[in-house]
């Protein structure tokens, strides 16, 4: 029946410790950091994507941009030669009327009225080749040879007029390859921006899931802590009914907790918490926590959440209430200027007024207040001032 028993209470023990709510809830938060790990790196991936296609984009723009250019450039020369040519063939043209008016000239000058007067009434060379057309005295050569040059020119004015229109559109082209390539441009900025905003991100997020991780660790040795605890606490439970049951004349004494031969120590006050670790002395120290203080006032008895807390020695409970930094706590008047006080509890079974036997189980040990895991916070004041506990145990 004892190691039946003893192991309901080690069973009990690990069972308990084992469903503390801060082990799954880091589990929890740290499978989000690492969701949100993977999320923000397929968003950089994709973000790298789209910079690389933004950037071969970008180069082929600038690519047809410089072909734009160059062809503009050839474009233009093409025009200043043509521009030339028609100014050669406009000149040729004049030469070959100046010297067809000469002619005609001579003509008048031996006799032929008609040609100067059709030459006189002429709006131009054109208008002039159709009225002259049936006069018999101007030399077919003549005529040949204007409509020759008058079709040079007109070729050259078409061939002009092409070039130009091919001018104006590459020049669109190149404004709208110009305009494409600050599109782009500020797309390709934008993106990079979101690609550094996306690093920043990752590196916050992998800070967060490092120190997460570092906290579960932590918080997991607590909990093995806390169990160890709790089976020791159960051991030494059933080894003290063990020896009680083997003990001649013994009677019970009226109280909740163990006996004072259990947990009494060689000074004036009895072990609160027995069968815990001792986790933290009296003194100064490194702040575990936020808020904590640097200078310990008590002696820090780790155990897992719910196990016993039995008063010092009797007296009459003073403080049973909650503080922000001390979480839920009692405080215990023993007389002559000694208190005991029990912080961080999970429960209280005691109350303002209340007389305590020595022994008698007067709270739960828990993690309330500013605690970073399940342990009693155990001071002893002597006229107001808190001293080191082991000295009155």
């Amino acid at each position: 029946m004892n190691k039946k028993r003893l192991l309901s209470y080690a069973l009990a023990a690990t069972l308990f410790v084992s469903g503390i709510t801060p082990i799954t809830v880091h589990a929890e938060t740290i499978e989000s950091a690492q969701q949100k790990a993977k999320e923000l790196e397929q968003e950089k991936a994709q973000a790298e994507k789209e910079k690389s296609s933004l950037t071969t984009q970008l180069n082929s723009i600038i690519e047809d941009l410089k072909k734009a250019e160059s062809d503009v450039e050839a474009k233009e020369q093409e025009i200043s030669d043509t521009e030339d040519e028609l100014t050669a063939a406009r000149i040729k043209e004049n030469e070959q009327y100046q010297a067809m008016k000469i002619r005609i000239k001579y003509m008048y000058e031996n006799g032929n009225s008609d040609m100067i007067a059709i030459l006189l009434s002429a709006e131009d060379m054109a208008d002039f080749l159709n009225k002259a057309e049936y006069v018999e005295q101007i030399s077919e050569y003549d005529r040949q040879m204007l409509v020759e040059f008058q079709k040079v020119v007109k070729d050259i004015e078409e061939k002009e007029a092409k070039l130009k229109k091919e001018k104006e559109q590459l020049v669109s082209l190149q404004e709208n390859l110009s305009k494409k390539q600050t599109e782009v441009e500020s797309l390709l900025a934008s993106k990079k921006t979101e690609i550094s905003n996306l690093e920043s991100a990752i590196g916050e997020n992998a800070k967060v899931l490092n120190d997460l991780i570092a906290k579960a660790k932590e918080a997991e040795r607590r909990r093995k802590e806390a169990e160890q605890a709790a089976k020791d606490a159960a051991n030494r439970k059933e080894q003290n009914k063990n020896n009680g049951s083997s003990s001649s004349g013994s009677s019970s004494s009226g109280s909740s907790g163990p006996s004072d031969s259990v947990i009494s120590g060689s000074g004036q006050l009895s072990n609160p918490c027995p069968g815990a670790r001792i986790s933290s002395e009296f003194g100064p120290r490194n702040a575990p926590t936020a808020g904590a203080s640097s200078y310990h006032r008590g002696r820090d008895y780790a155990a897992a959440s719910g196990t016993p807390i039995y008063a010092s020695a009797s007296g009459t409970v003073v403080t049973a209430s909650y503080n922000s930094v001390r979480g839920n706590y009692v405080v215990i008047d023993h007389g002559n200027g000694l208190q005991t006080w029990y912080q961080h509890c999970s429960k209280l079974y005691v109350s303002v007024g209340d007389t305590v036997s020595r022994g008698q189980n007067i709270a739960a040990v828990g993690t309330t207040g500013i605690s970073t895991g399940a342990h009693l916070h155990y001071e002893v004041h002597v006229n107001g001032t808190a001293v080191d506990p082991r000295k009155y145990l």
